[in-house]
C-alpha cells in the first residue's frame, strides 16, 4: 500500500516570517526554541538567524537572537530628536507632573529631558541643576526657575557637559528628584549610556538625588549602551510608554519600582 503522507517543508521565506513573528511576540528566541519550531536542523536555523541579521532585522547573541541589536551606537542629538517623538512628548508631560512647589531637581542629558523642559511651567519658586545646554535654554525663559548650569567638557552629540568640572558642584548639592535620560534599560543588567564620562557623572548626580527618575521610551528596553550607570534596583521611578512587554513589567514590579505609563488613562 502506498503511503501518502509526506513532510510538509517550509520554504526560507516562511522560515524567517515564523522567526520574526516570534521575535515581536518574546523579544527573544534560543537557536534550540526555533529547531523545534520549524522543524529543522541547528544549521538551517543559523544561516536563517545570519541572513537576517545582515538585513538589520534582528541580532544574534549566545544562542539565541533579539529583535534589535541590544547595544546601543552614540548618536547626536538632532538624530535623536526625530525617535519616537510622540511617546517622549507624553512621558515629558508625566514626569513635569511629579515636580512640586519649591522644588529643587537636578536634570541630565537626552531628548527625553528635552520634552520634561518644555513641559515644566513652575506656578512657583523652582531650581534646576542641568548638565543640558538645550534644558537650560528651554527653561531660561521663566523667570521663577534658577538655573545652574554645569561646567566642564561639551559633548558634541547630545550637548551636555561630563567631566570633573561638572561633578564638582555635585558635592554641595541636594535635590528631591533627578530626572536622568538613558540609552538602554536591561531589567537583570540595569541602566547604560553610550559614554563613560557620561555614566560617571550621571552616578554622582544619583548620589545627591532623593529619588532617581528614570526616563525612556519603550525602546530602550532590553538594550545596553556601553558605559553602565547602576543597576535597576537603583532607580525608584520609570515613566515609558506603553510598548513596553508585560513580561518586563512584571519584573520591575517585582523589584519595588514604580512604573509610571505614560498616557494611560488609569493613571
Amino acid at each position: 500500500m502506498k503511503n501518502n503522507s509526506y513532510r510538509f517543508v517550509m520554504t526560507k521565506e516562511e522560515r524567517h516570517e515564523i522567526i520574526m513573528e516570534a521575535l515581536i511576540k518574546h523579544g527573544s528566541v534560543l537557536v534550540s526554541d526555533l529547531v523545534s519550531m520549524l522543524n529543522v536542523s541547528a544549521v538551517t536555523v543559523r544561516k536563517d538567524l545570519t541572513e537576517l541579521e545582515k538585513s538589520d532585522k534582528l541580532y544574534r547573541s549566545h544562542g539565541k537572537a533579539v529583535l534589535v541589536n541590544p547595544y546601543i551606537n552614540n548618536r547626536s542629538v538632532n538624530e535623536k530628536e526625530k525617535l519616537a517623538t510622540d511617546e517622549k512628548h507624553a512621558i515629558g508631560r508625566e514626569a513635569a507632573r511629579l515636580i512640586t512647589r519649591n522644588d529643587s531637581i537636578c536634570i541630565a542629558s537626552g531628548t527625553t529631558v528635552h520634552a520634561l523642559a518644555r513641559d515644566i511651567v513652575p506656578i512657583h519658586k523652582l531650581t534646576v541643576v542641568s548638565a543640558s545646554l538645550p534644558v537650560s535654554n528651554i527653561l531660561s525663559q521663566h523667570e521663577n526657575i534658577d538655573i545652574y548650569q554645569l561646567g566642564g567638557m561639551l559633548r558634541h552629540s547630545s550637548l551636555s557637559v561630563v567631566g570633573e568640572y561638572a561633578s564638582r558642584i555635585l558635592d554641595q548639592c541636594s535635590f528631591s528628584k533627578l530626572y536622568l535620560g538613558v540609552d538602554g534599560i536591561d531589567v537583570d543588567y540595569g541602566i547604560t549610556t553610550t559614554e563613560i564620562r557620561e555614566a560617571t557623572l550621571n552616578q554622582k548626580m544619583m548620589a545627591a538625588a532623593q529619588k532617581t527618575i528614570v526616563l525612556a521610551d519603550s525602546s530602550k528596553f532590553g538594550r545596553r549602551g556601553f558605559a553602565k550607570i547602576a543597576d535597576i534596583d537603583a532607580v525608584d521611578i520609570i515613566i515609558t510608554d506603553a510598548g513596553v512587554s508585560p513580561k518586563v513589567i512584571k519584573k520591575l514590579e517585582d523589584l519595588g519600582i514604580e512604573l509610571i505609563i505614560a498616557g494611560d488613562a488609569m493613571l
